[in-house]
């Protein structure tokens, strides 16, 4: 019986030596949504938001610019859109939840004593991301 591996977390171990890093970030305990956002989606997104992140290139579809969220939908920002989207309780047409990109839900969920700090942090995100607009 072997292990098999996927892509996503060898991502989430590889992205801080693809950011000249020289060990593996670890989870962070951070509530902070900017933290949170350059500790798991900067690797990809870019440390701007812009989409061009170190490993963005290695990806199959281009990580989106996240600063015009607002300016794609109308003018209104989609925060509880884009926290389905990172939850994975929503299926986007970018690369969250395939085999490019893992959902952050989970992840979060199974670092916490209280699921609830999992949520509580994907909505610090989507309010940095908000910021950012």
């Amino acid at each position: 019986m072997g292990y098999q591996l996927h892509f996503p977390f060898l991502l989430l171990f590889f992205a801080p030596f693809l950011q000249g890093q020289s060990t593996p970030r670890k989870m962070i305990a951070s509530m902070d949504g900017k933290e949170l956002y350059q500790a798991y989606c900067a690797s990809c997104h870019g440390a701007e938001a812009k989409g061009n992140g170190p490993v963005a290139s290695a990806l199959k579809r281009p990580p989106p610019d996240l600063t015009t969220l607002t300016k794609r939908h109308g003018g209104k920002f989609p925060g509880a859109d884009l926290e389905k989207v990172i939850l994975g309780d929503k299926i986007s047409g970018a690369a969250h939840g395939s085999s490019d990109m893992p959902v952050w839900g989970p992840v979060f969920r199974q670092i916490e004593n209280d699921m609830d700090l999992g949520l509580m942090r994907v909505h610090q995100v989507v309010e940095y991301l908000k910021k950012l607009q």
